[in-house]
């Protein structure tokens, strides 16, 4: 009679992994979900399809683009539809087995099809597609509306048949000339996926690409972009976008631009503008995010919140950590989420993969810090992938040779990252990580060279020297 009730908005990873975590903690979980499919961005439009279709695309650029005698180059004929058909069954499959099969066998938790918005702090009014209402009363809520693509207001744009990454993702055609609008995650990552499916691409950015990474990073990409043939225009605001006879115009301040297909990727903002939080004094950010402590809880008390919809990084493990631990807090535990070393990866070829701090920021809170960079043309695995492109670099404690960041663009960069990782968040210094085992040949080994080069020239040193 007494069990605990929890309204949760959303059925994305952050959504699931709190009713999990909370039905595991004695609590009944009622979930609403106002769109058509559950599961939020990652498997249905994010993480899952964009990664089978830079997979797909990598291996058509790869069958023109590689270093290995003996293998003719061929240029790949490439079936588009059945791309996208191969990757949207994987997304079904996935979306089944690890949101719908949850529903099915856990009664504790109970799906609601509607729009939610607050009547007060613990009342949901859930607007159904039949038009009826239906008040749902809980002793906790927990918001997870997730984000969506921000489409800035530029004269003309609204007007034209642009592209998110939504439509991008699930397209059957291949652009001739696509225009990429942004210079951070999503940008770069579809617009190297359709170079290496044919298209001639040009992206224009606002900035640099990645500006809030380490600059190196961005100045290095934009290198090898423009060497697979990517135009890569920086600095550049476009004024207006027009759309006739099939061709996109966008006019920047430096020159106009025209091409068959435009991608809009200039970010994400919350879905938070339907759920009427002004009713209840819910704080959000200027860009409509809602703001939650290092709890998860918001200036409400018993409303809570997690993913692409707070104030938080708009990763998905983020988003799925944020989801266990408010389960557990509104269940009565009190733990937090630690995002100080929080690591981060860009699926372009090469890799962006990040973590801690960059000596740039280390400085600006007061450390005194070193760093060295090693290029890749010193690590074994990547002379024998005849791919040197991009670097690793660690930052450190000047005094102690304490860890603190490390950044890095290569191949297999994600698989790197999460080594460096449990170093920063074990404490390791540079020496301690230059004496570990790692395997020979690897990518990660890098780390270790890198390491080396904070009291060595790895340049002298024989293969897998200890």
């Amino acid at each position: 009679m007494n069990t605990l009730h929890i309204a949760i908005v959303g059925t994305g990873s952050g959504a699931f992994a709190a009713a999990i975590q909370a039905v595991e903690n004695g609590a009944k979980v009622t979930m609403i979900e106002g769109g058509e499919v559950i599961g939020g961005t990652c498997v249905n439009i994010g993480c899952v399809p964009s990664k089978i279709l830079i997979r797909g695309a990598y291996i058509a650029h790869l069958q023109g683009h590689h270093a290995i005698d003996g293998l003719p180059l061929n240029q790949p004929k490439i079936d588009r539809q059945a791309m996208v058909a191969q990757q949207q069954a994987s997304v079904e499959m996935l979306r089944h087995a690890k949101y719908e099969s949850i529903l099915e066998t856990n009664p504790d938790i109970n799906l609601l099809r509607g729009m939610a918005r607050f009547e007060d702090a613990n009342t949901l009014i859930v607007t159904k597609t039949d038009g009826t209402e239906q008040h749902i009363q809980a002793d906790r809520i927990l918001l997870a509306s997730g984000a969506k693509a921000a489409v800035p207001s530029i004269p003309g744009l609204k007007e034209t048949p642009y592209w998110t990454s939504t439509e991008a993702l699930i397209a059957e055609t291949i652009p001739n000339h696509l225009i990429v609008l942004g210079g951070s995650v999503i940008a770069l990552e579809l617009a190297q996926a359709f170079r290496h499916l044919g298209s001639e691409v040009t992206v224009l950015a606002r900035s640099t690409l990645l500006s809030r990474e380490e600059p190196e990073i961005g100045i290095q990409l934009k290198t090898l972009f423009e060497d697979e043939g990517i135009r890569v225009l920086s600095h550049t605001t476009p004024g207006s976008v027009s759309h006739d006879s099939g061709q996109f115009i966008v006019k920047t301040q430096h020159d106009d631009i025209s091409g068959d297909q435009l991608l809009i990727a200039t970010g994400r903002q919350a879905n938070s503008t339907a759920l009427a939080l002004e009713k209840v004094g819910v704080q959000t950010d200027p860009r409509g995010s809602i703001i939650i402590d290092d709890h998860m809880r918001t200036n409400v008390e018993n409303i809570y919140a997690v993913g692409d919809c707070t104030d938080q990084p708009q990763f998905v493990y983020v988003a799925a950590a944020a989801g266990t631990r408010a389960a557990r807090n509104m269940t009565g535990e009190d733990v937090l989420l630690d995002l100080s070393v929080m690591p981060a990866v860009v699926f372009t070829n090469p890799q962006v993969a990040t973590v801690g701090l960059s000596e740039a920021q280390a400085l600006e809170r007061g450390i005194e810090a070193e760093s060295r960079t090693l290029n890749l043309e010193n690590v074994p695995r990547a002379l024998a992938n005849f791919d040197t492109r991009g670097f690793i670099k660690l930052v450190a404690e000047k005094e102690s040779g304490r860890l603190l960041g490390c950044q890095v663009l290569a191949a297999e960069g994600g698989e790197i990252i999460q080594s460096a990782t449990l170093a920063i968040r074990n404490r390791m210094t540079v020496k301690e990580l230059a004496d570990q085992l790692f395997p020979y040949l690897t990518m990660v080994e890098g780390l270790k060279l890198t390491a080396q080069t904070f009291n060595k020239d790895v340049s002298q040193l024989s293969c897998c020297a200890g």
